[in-house]
């Protein structure tokens, strides 16, 4: 059975088969490790596959894909303990970290070796059902994060900006992110901009409303991924940020008058 657990700062994830996370979006910062099997991240720039026992940092308010593979004959399993804003601006207070300069890190990546956090991070796994115990989480929460502060000293300019993000390019924004699946208030947040703000800047830029651009320019993908390079439906319909098959099917057919399986046999 396939379960994933996200009402707790700790975050157990379990499936039996690949499976790749619905909204590719990371609203806070979170340190997680894989217990068994491996999991692939993919920024849009960066690939990079975390295996068993390895530890990686994600960074809050990014776009990222994940795809969580099970060993052979086993099951995936990892584990995550996320950090929301209040709990950071609390122990800054209470610590007296602040960012000293913007942060230039990564959206993700494998934190060093080091046996003090990776058993600090298999115990996390007898938490994983307080749900009821809110003292307890927060307690474990603040120590991983004097954990990771020793270790890392530089952390401290990503985790406690808590600045928004600011106004940015949003036709090249869009033209390396439209293959996220985020809502358009997810892609209006990343570039500084209100929903309202980002619909009738969007409009003046690419004469379209964001959804059907966004339609058009995955279809666009898809066609030239299946007719020149010989890719299945089945392969590329996640990447490029549809949710569903079946539906991918229908619009493909609708805007190009063949299926994916037809397009794909005229190549031959």
């Amino acid at each position: 059975m396939d379960k994933t657990s996200h009402s707790l700062p700790i975050n157990y994830s379990c499936h039996l088969a690949e499976f790749r996370e619905g909204e590719q979006f990371v609203q806070t910062h979170a340190v997680g490790i894989v217990l068994e099997g491996s999991m692939e991240l993919n920024d849009g720039e960066t690939k990079e596959t975390i295996r068993e026992g390895e530890i990686y940092v994600v960074r809050k308010n990014q776009l990222l894909k994940f795809v969580k593979f099970p060993p052979p004959n086993g099951e995936f399993q990892s584990l995550s303990l996320r950090f929301d804003e209040q709990l950071l601006r609390d122990f800054s207070n209470e610590y007296g970290y602040t960012a000293e300069k913007q942060a230039s890190r990564p959206v993700f990546y494998k934190f060093p070796e080091n046996k003090s956090l990776s058993t600090f991070m298999h115990a996390l796994i007898d938490y994983k059902d307080l749900d009821t115990d809110q003292h307890m989480l927060k307690l474990k929460q603040k120590e991983a994060l004097l954990i990771l502060l020793k270790l890392e000293p530089d952390l401290k300019n990503s985790l406690f900006d808590f600045s928004e993000p600011h106004k940015i390019d949003l036709e090249e924004f869009m033209q390396k992110n439209y293959h996220f699946n985020v809502q358009l208030d997810r892609f209006a947040y990343l570039t500084g901009r209100s929903l309202s703000t980002f619909q009738r800047d969007f409009a003046k830029i690419f004469h379209e409303t964001p959804s059907r651009w966004l339609l058009q320019k995955r279809l666009q993908e898809a066609y030239y991924l299946i007719r020149e390079k010989g890719k299945k439906s089945s392969e590329i319909y996640l990447d490029l940020g549809f949710e569903d098959l079946s539906h991918f099917s229908f619009v493909f057919k609708k805007q190009y008058g063949v299926t994916a399986t037809e397009l794909a046999g005229q190549r031959e």
